[in-house]
């Protein structure tokens, strides 16, 4: 189409690479500014926000003396439910059982607390994220289309070039 309406090949040509790039760069402006969001709330004091409060806690995976991976807990009284947050694992560990083991470490945490479920909400495009939460037991209960990730500002040329599917699940652990 371009082509057609600009005669142009060279034009043609750079039109993929310059889309590209865009999507390149909207989608790294949206991640980065989610990063620094998320290290300057929960995430800048992990005692006071998973550790203090009833219900909630933090967990991290070391491996031969490194921080290899982390996991969260958040405990909601109201609807009897924890939050599983904050799962990472390191890339060069991936594979090796650790996301599995924290994740068991949450609904260990969630069952020794009462709760009735575990809840999760994931923006993860990889399809072996979406694996793990189904082999741990959740189900998936809901999309998000067009979500809205902390620090994006929701401009024309991010909704263009930068769009988050927000994926909820849930393992129901007792009838309330």
């Amino acid at each position: 189409i371009c082509f057609v309406v600009t005669k142009s090949f060279l034009l043609t040509c750079c039109l993929p690479v310059f889309l590209m790039g865009m999507r390149y760069y909207f989608s790294r402006k949206v991640i980065l500014h989610y990063l620094d969001c998320a290290l300057h709330t929960d995430m800048s004091d992990i005692e006071q926000y998973y550790m203090k409060p009833p219900g909630s806690c933090f967990w991290v995976a070391v491996l031969d003396g490194n921080v290899v991976g982390i996991v969260a807990a958040r405990g909601n009284e109201e609807d009897n439910t924890v939050e599983l947050r904050r799962m990472s694992v390191d890339s060069n560990y991936r594979g090796k059982g650790i996301a599995k083991a924290l994740g068991r470490k949450v609904l260990e945490f969630a069952m020794l607390n009462n709760y009735s479920s575990v809840v999760l909400g994931t923006t993860a495009v990889k399809m072996a994220a979406h694996k793990l939460y189904e082999s741990l037991g959740f189900k998936h209960v809901g999309v998000v289309e067009h979500y809205a990730l902390p620090g994006m500002t929701r401009s024309l040329l991010e909704r263009m070039f930068f769009q988050v599917r927000y994926h909820r699940y849930r393992l129901q652990l007792r009838e309330e």
